[in-house]
C-alpha cells in the first residue's frame, strides 16, 4: 500500500456512478451454464429447446422434486455475469468495467491486481427474460471499509429493463483490495450469520472442475487477469490463476434450483455466500446444502463449499419459494 494511502469514507459512501448500458441473449446463457459446470443431462440450461432430466451423482439424504418439467431459460444466478459484461459480445479490459461509469470520489487509486471477490448477494426482484435484452445498470458505493490486511470496498447494483425499466434483481457485492488495509477507516457491520445445522445434510454433490474451468468462466464477462495469467496471479501473492468465485456460486446455484426448486427458476428468491478460500482450476468443490423451515411461503437453503477440508464459500444462504411465481412479461 502506498505511504499514506487513507479514504474520504463520507465522499465514496451513496456515490452512484453513471448508469450504463449491458446486454445479453440466449447464446450467453448456453455460455454460462457450461461454464459453472451444469451437466450434459441438465438440457433446460443447455439447450434452448431442452428441458431437464434427473442428473446423476447427487447424493440426496430426503426426496426431491427433480421431475417437475420447465423449459428452457436462464440459470438464476445468470444476472451476475452482468456486473462486469458490457452491450457488446467482445472481451473487455477488467479494470475499464470495474470502473464503468467512473471512479468512486474518495477513494485514492489501488492496484487493480489486488481485486478479489470477497462476498456476494443476489435478489431476484422479477424473472430475468428467456430471450435475454437490454438493460440498464445503476451502481452505488454503499460501504467502504478497512480490515487491517486490505481494502473492502461494498457496491450495489440494480438491473432495469431499458425500454420498460422493469427491476429485474439487485447485487450487493464485496470487493477485497488485498494490501490496502489499515488507513484507519470502519471496520464495518457484522453481516447476518448463517451457520450449517448440524444434521446431516439434505444433499451433497461435488464440482469437478476442470483445468480450463477459469479460462471459460472467463467468456461470461469477467476477464481479470487473476484468472488468466499466472505472472499476475504471483504478483499479488496468489500460487497461480484462480477460479472465479462466482463460477462455484454459479454453479451452487444451479443445485439449489435443481434440488430444492423442481427445476423451477421462478421460484428462486435470493442467494447470498462469502468467497472465504480460492479456488484452483482442476480442483473438486464439495457442497452440502441443508433445507431450512423460513415462513409460510419460503423456505431456506444453508450450504458450504469446500475442498478437501478447505472451506472455499461460507455463509451459504438462499431463499427458495414453495410455489411457482412466473414473471407475466
Amino acid at each position: 500500500m502506498p505511504e499514506g494511502y487513507s479514504v474520504n469514507v463520507e465522499k465514496a459512501i451513496g456515490h452512484k456512478s453513471a448508469s450504463e448500458i449491458v446486454a445479453c441473449n440466449r447464446r450467453d446463457y448456453l455460455l454460462y451454464a457450461l461454464s459453472v459446470g451444469v451437466p450434459s443431462t441438465e438440457l433446460q440450461w443447455l439447450y434452448e429447446n431442452g428441458k431437464p432430466t434427473k442428473e446423476r451423482g447427487i447424493t440426496m439424504t430426503h426426496s426431491s422434486s427433480f421431475h417437475k418439467d420447465p423449459k428452457f431459460g436462464p440459470l438464476p444466478c445468470y444476472p451476475l455475469s452482468l456486473l462486469l459484461k458490457s452491450d457488446h459480445w467482445d472481451v473487455n479490459v477488467f479494470t475499464e468495467r470495474f470502473n464503468a461509469g467512473g471512479g468512486i470520489p474518495g477513494i485514492p487509486p489501488y492496484n487493480p491486481d489486488a481485486i478479489v471477490h470477497g462476498e456476494q448477494t443476489l435478489e431476484v426482484i422479477t424473472p430475468f427474460p428467456v430471450l435475454g435484452g437490454r438493460f440498464k445498470s445503476v451502481k452505488t458505493c454503499t460501504g467502504v471499509y478497512d480490515k487491517g490486511s486490505g481494502m473492502v470496498i461494498a457496491s450495489r447494483v440494480d438491473l432495469y429493463g431499458e425500454s420498460d425499466n422493469v427491476h429485474y434483481c439487485r447485487m450487493d457485492s464485496q470487493m477485497f483490495v488485498r494490501g490496502y488495509g489499515g488507513w484507519g477507516g470502519p471496520k464495518g457491520p457484522k453481516g447476518a450469520s448463517y451457520k450449517p445445522p448440524s444434521a446431516t445434510p439434505d444433499a451433497t454433490l461435488d464440482f469437478n472442475t476442470g483445468p480450463h474451468q477459469a479460462l471459460l468462466y472467463r467468456l461470461c464477462g469477467d476477464f481479470n487477469p487473476l484468472h488468466a495469467d499466472p505472472k499476475v496471479a504471483q504478483s499479488v501473492g496468489l500460487p497461480t490463476t484462480i477460479l472465479h468465485g462466482l463460477c462455484s456460486y454459479g454453479r451452487v446455484g444451479h443445485a439449489i434450483t435443481e434440488l430444492f426448486a423442481g427445476n423451477d427458476r421462478n421460484r428462486f428468491k435470493s442467494i447470498s455466500a462469502r468467497f472465504a478460500s480460492p479456488v484452483l482450476p482442476g480442483e473438486t468443490v464439495t457442497f452440502d446444502l441443508w433445507k431450512v423451515p423460513r415462513d409460510a411461503h419460503t423456505f431456506d437453503v444453508i450450504f458450504v463449499g469446500r475442498v478437501g477440508d478447505r472451506v472455499v464459500l461460507s455463509n451459504g444462504h438462499a431463499v427458495i419459494a414453495n410455489e411457482s411465481n412466473p414473471s407475466k412479461l
